[in-house]
């Protein structure tokens, strides 16, 4: 006798459980993707047998070995916008949300220009394009595989025209011509090296380290962000980056040694203070 979806369901959660803090939403999440169907689809045939399942055994197997749901699904939602994800780029997070609303906030509805160091899938410098459309962008990265999945997400919002992908280390990719920018903005490196051993399974396991990692104290690229992003900054324009949990001082004072002016924080979900932003 075939299994209901319901009974499936719980059955994959049970499993689940061992390697996520959301099982049941992680085994509906999948269920929906294997059968082709919205979650909310699937949740209004719960009573209903399910006749194949070996599309979502080979999924559940893949996310029990701690890969993200991302990955597994080959695509990601930021800001409401759907964005293609690949192996092993950073899969992009909630509080990143918070960066582009900075940049937002600052640019308004006028014509701007942002440069975005370290793209990665290309989920900030799309969204701000998308909502922005007097806004021109740069974003480069070091990864030509960033680069090309930055343009399929620039493409696939109608924004490709408006976002310049450069390949380079940082600001080692722009000519002088291409500045100044009224907006620098970046979701850098900043895990400690140490602490890699210590991260959940599902970044460690999968995830590109190289994304993540920025020497004793983490703080390697943000140092050079802040150094370097003066030189490519107009007058009055903004600097706008993602800090991780108990940064919040020493990045303060890194922006107050290089005589960044207006320098706060914002604070994401958690109350961490996520986001540093200063202007020149």
């Amino acid at each position: 006798m075939m299994a209901a979806i319901a009974e499936r369901l719980a059955q994959a959660a049970t499993k689940l459980s061992a390697v996520s803090e959301t099982p049941r939403l992680d085994a509906e999440i999948l269920l929906a993707h294997a059968l082709g169907l919205s979650r909310a689809a699937l949740l209004a045939r719960l009573q209903s047998p399910l006749e194949n399942d070996a599309i979502f055994d080979s999924l559940l197997e893949r996310r029990l070995a701690y890969e993200p749901l991302a990955y597994i699904l080959g695509s990601w939602e930021f800001l409401s916008l759907e964005f293609d994800v690949e192996p092993p780029l950073l899969v992009p997070r909630p509080e990143t949300e918070h960066v582009v609303e900075v940049v937002l906030e600052h640019v308004g509805t006028n014509p701007a220009s942002v440069l975005e160091v370290g793209t990665g899938t290309g989920c900030i410098a799309v969204s701000i394009a998308h909502a922005a459309p007097l806004v021109s962008v740069i974003a480069t990265d070091i990864n030509p595989a960033a680069l090309r999945v930055a343009q399929a997400n620039a493409e696939r919002h109608g924004v490709a025209s408006r976002i310049r992908l450069l390949e380079g280390d940082l600001f080692d990719a722009l000519e002088a011509a291409d500045g100044p920018f009224d907006v620098i903005c970046s979701n850098p490196p900043y895990i400690e090296t140490d602490a890699w051993p210590q991260l959940d399974p599902v970044i460690r396991l999968h995830e590109d380290p190289r994304a993540l990692l920025a020497g004793d104290d983490g703080l390697d690229i943000i140092r050079r962000l802040v150094n370097e992003a003066r030189e490519w900054l107009a007058p009055g324009g903004l600097l706008a980056f993602e800090v991780g949990m108990g940064q919040y001082t020493q990045v303060r004072d890194l922006l107050q040694r290089n005589q960044y002016d207006r320098i706060q924080f914002v604070c994401d979900l958690a109350g961490i203070e996520r986001v540093a932003v200063a202007e020149k």
